[in-house]
């Protein structure tokens, strides 16, 4: 089996901590000395040596030092991002040159705070054994356990193989309203997409070719490419989804439910979720330069050496770098990613 690790995204939901040029998963969190994307690369050694990182070239060298023990062939950079299809398609040509094509091949993502790595492992070995038997992408889904209305869902259908837990996939839904959302969850029949497909190079060619042939011309197009042209070749490809330019239009798709933790950090109210309190009243404090008095349930970062003092405040977010300022409600922070982009629009 062989796990491709997807480096990417573009800094923006949890700035100024995050930067496009040291994005999320290049980030250490609750006090670890290991980065999201180290951790990554760790749950992949429980499945594998044949590990490959996806990542971009304006922080492919900070990617490079925190993974200093792969071999520089094991990293695929991207010249700019242009999607995650075209990320999978880059990934899938690199590797068709080097291993066997039916080999099953899983993308996972690096930014996810995940703590079960044996479940993690469990979950992934039963979908790349799958794939490989049915020559079909699998995706593992995650049990929601709130009515999330920033993920997108996986409706589950008929039970194809009961002793796996291995379900065909009926139809995705969009990112939902609180309602719709909370019939999700209720019903049991939805799963969170969180990105994780499995399948070989020749099952997603054969997808590609059934489904979605622009895709498959933008795969050979970069297996074509030559070193001098590749850097073009890569530039000129739309910048999509693989869920949209692929995934969703396949219809034999099978789906696995994890037997793992995990948590996407959206947001400053995911990251205080994940690191809990470490003060009293429900509050984090990131060092000793920060003073509180009659605050509670709040989340407060500081890396400058000026103090940050906050006073009577409730379930608020405060981030304090020398890129920026944040102070946020702690519900409202996911608009934080928006601020960026007009941030990072005005800057470039």
């Amino acid at each position: 089996m062989i796990i491709v690790i997807i480096a990417g995204g573009s800094g923006t939901r949890l700035w100024p901590l995050s930067l496009p040029d040291y994005p999320k998963h290049l980030l250490k969190i609750n006090g670890d000395d290991r980065s999201l994307l180290q951790h990554a690369y760790e749950r992949a050694k429980h499945l594998t040596d044949k590990i490959y990182v996806v990542s971009e070239a304006s922080h492919i060298q900070h990617v490079k030092e925190q993974l200093a023990d792969l071999p520089e062939d094991a990293f695929i950079v991207e010249p700019a991002r242009r999607g995650t299809a075209n990320c999978i398609a880059s990934a899938l040509a690199y590797l068709s040159t080097r291993h066997d094509n039916d080999e099953a091949i899983a993308t996972i993502a690096a930014d996810h705070y995940i703590r079960d790595v044996d479940g993690f492992a469990h979950s992934f070995r039963i979908s790349t054994d799958v794939s490989a038997e049915q020559k079909r992408i699998v995706l593992v889904g995650l049990e929601p356990d709130y009515p999330a209305t920033g993920f997108g869902y996986i409706q589950k259908d008929s039970l194809f193989d009961e002793e796996k837990s291995v379900y065909n996939v009926h139809s995705f839904k969009e990112k939902p309203e609180y309602a719709v959302a909370k019939k999700y969850v209720d019903s049991g029949n939805y799963l969170w997409n969180c990105g994780y497909f499995v399948g070989s190079v020749n099952t997603f060619k054969q997808k590609m070719k059934e489904f979605a042939p622009d895709l498959l011309a933008a795969y050979q197009s970069l297996v074509d490419a030559k070193p001098e042209t590749y850097e073009q070749t890569y530039l000129a490809l739309e910048n999509r989804a693989v869920e949209y330019a692929l995934i969703e239009k396949i219809q034999d798709l099978l789906v696995i439910p994890a037997t793992f933790d995990w948590m996407d950090l959206g947001s400053f109210a995911d990251m205080a979720k994940a690191v809990g309190a470490n003060k009293e009243n429900g509050n984090f404090v990131s060092t000793d330069n920060v003073e509180l008095e009659n605050v509670n349930n709040s989340y407060v970062h500081n890396e400058e050496d000026k103090p940050v003092v906050l006073i009577g405040l409730d379930n608020v977010v405060v981030v304090n770098t020398a890129a920026g300022i944040v102070i946020a409600r702690k519900d409202m922070s996911q608009k934080v990613g928006d601020v960026s982009k007009r941030i990072n629009a005005k800057q470039s």
